[in-house]
């Protein structure tokens, strides 16, 4: 079985889906898929099926950075 390294999931870290992800961005589908090509999106989890969830802590370090780089 190969080694894969993933961050510990903490006890009720909840795996949002990604019209909830855009609601609270307050952001269109179109642009958050620009943000996720150019590497500037918070960390995302693509399913077999092709769906896109993002997990809360992911977006909350994200909203961090933000605010990092704003001040």
């Amino acid at each position: 079985m190969p080694h894969t390294t993933t961050k510990p999931r903490r006890s009720g870290d909840t795996n949002l889906k990604l019209p909830d992800v855009l609601t609270e961005l307050n952001m269109s589908r179109s642009a958050f898929y620009r943000l996720r090509a150019r590497g500037k999106a918070p960390r995302c989890i693509k399913l077999p099926n092709g769906q896109i969830r993002v997990r809360r802590s992911d977006l909350d370090v994200w909203f961090a950075a933000c605010e990092e780089l704003a001040a």
